[in-house]
């Protein structure tokens, strides 16, 4: 696990902050522990967003892969091969164990509507699945390239056999270029997003799809896209200080 703590942070002793928890954490912020070398640059784009007031500051939490163990974990049904399907377990962990720890040692605001959970590829995959079973602790979702094929699209069943709509926001996205069969990946994501409208989610609204044009399926393209998904699901608040503490208008 690895924690980025928002710029004043430690200067600002009574403000609480979002979390965003964000799976496969070895890739966020260091090139040294990235998949091949390459980082999502996480933490210079969270700066940035932060100082210019395009998003509220924010800790993030980056959960480590468990390396071999990986695939079990970020899929919640086995495939036809018997691999995978210990992601209920996985998110027990983070609902039950990480996050409390969190909310426990950081000033965090641990509700809901300022708890976010993300992730790419399996991580995608596996942060749809337990935001759906989580709505009550995870109101954010960054699913980026899920992996929607695994085990016979398994996930759209999740989401047809919801019975009610949660007030979750989702950030949902794709390249164009991933994968041997690009068009077939675009589709997948594609019936996803018609899965979650047709239960009740709004695209622009409280659901945001992008269709990445000529991006593949790597580090440097979710590192990318970050920048519009933390600002729709965490954008900086009209009325706030400099410091990010909130201004009242006198009205009311």
């Amino acid at each position: 696990m690895i924690v980025y703590l928002p710029p004043g942070y430690n200067s600002a002793e009574e403000r609480r902050y979002p979390v965003l928890y964000l799976h496969d954490g070895q890739n966020l912020f260091d090139a040294a522990t990235a998949f091949a070398g390459n980082e999502w640059g996480l933490d210079e784009l969270a700066e940035e967003l932060i100082e210019t007031g395009q998003i509220e500051p924010l800790i993030i939490v980056g959960v480590y892969n468990s390396g071999l163990k990986r695939m079990a974990e970020y899929t919640h049904i086995q495939d036809r091969r018997g691999r995978g399907g210990r992601a209920r377990v996985y998110g027990k962990l983070i609902v039950e164990n990480l996050k409390p720890f969190i909310d426990t040692e950081y000033r965090t605001l641990p509700d809901a509507a300022n708890s976010g959970l993300g992730g790419s590829s399996l991580g995608g995959l596996v942060t749809l699945y337990i935001g759906l079973h989580y709505p009550q602790v995870f109101g954010k979702l960054i699913v980026m390239s899920p992996s929607v094929w695994w085990a016979n699209r398994a996930i759209l069943r999740e989401v047809r056999k919801l019975h009610n709509k949660s007030h979750q926001k989702i950030w949902l996205d794709i390249g164009t270029c991933e994968g041997q069969n690009p068009e077939t990946c675009v589709k997948n994501v594609k019936d996803l997003r018609d899965a979650l409208v047709v239960k009740g989610w709004h695209d622009g609204h409280d659901l945001r799809f992008v269709e990445d044009q000529g991006a593949g399926h790597n580090e440097r393209a979710w590192g990318f896209r970050m920048r519009d998904a933390l600002t729709f699901l965490f954008p900086a608040s009209e009325l706030t200080s400099r410091d990010g503490r909130p201004v009242f208008d006198g009205a009311g």
